[in-house]
């Protein structure tokens, strides 16, 4: 843990590292924006509800409710809608910016695999937050993203209920995104964000440029 908190404020810092032009802060842009998403998360939380029973689709009207009588609602949506674009953007711009520094060589080689697991950590938050507007946007985005598990080898029906509750797009489906989306992929990603923090340490700091 003393690893992980002397990155956040190191003691001291290789005169490279405080040029911007070589990092752009796109590692801490992406932090920054996962603990905005955190807040902003948790105040929707509170007026959002997973249901989409027949007859009764309260994720729908929750969502709606937010947008027009939750005081500063559609202003939180929008800061935790858009942080999650830009989140997207700026993990990918630092996972190419890291590539293209050549910081994934050795001793990195284990931080670059955990990169890039955060990356798709982050691509997975996305696409589970996608479906909980429960819109036709939403389900019909989410049904055609779900159907590309049918191809997979070996497991196609495994996996499709796994993502799905069922054979198609449901009540289930919602449930298990929606736990997916503010507890398991959130709780995996502090764990590799800490392991990410602590390499970045052990392995001295931000690596030089070629």
């Amino acid at each position: 843990m003393n690893n992980v908190l002397y990155h956040l404020h190191p003691v001291k810092m290789k005169r490279h590292g405080l040029k911007l032009t070589y990092t752009f802060c796109l590692g801490g842009l992406s932090f920054f924006l996962f603990i905005l998403l955190t807040i902003t998360g948790i105040y929707l939380m509170f007026f959002y509800r997973p249901a989409a029973e027949l007859g009764s689709a309260a994720a729908y009207t929750d969502m709606q409710n937010i947008r027009t009588s939750v005081f500063f609602g559609d202003l939180v949506r929008n800061l935790h809608r858009w942080g999650a674009h830009l989140m997207v953007i700026t993990v990918t711009l630092h996972m190419a910016r890291v590539f293209y520094t050549g910081s994934y060589k050795p001793p990195r080689e284990f931080n670059w695999v955990v990169g890039v697991l955060l990356l798709f950590l982050t691509l997975g938050l996305a696409f589970t937050g996608y479906l909980l507007p429960w819109d036709q946007l939403a389900i019909w985005a989410v049904t055609v993203g779900t159907s590309l598990a049918g191809y997979s080898p070996f497991i196609a029906k495994q996996a499709n209920f796994l993502l799905l509750g069922g054979v198609v797009v449901g009540p289930d489906t919602l449930l298990r995104w929606y736990v997916l989306h503010v507890l398991a992929l959130p709780f995996v990603l502090v764990i590799f964000l800490s392991v990410h923090f602590w390499r970045i340490r052990k392995d001295g700091g931000i690596s030089g440029p070629l």
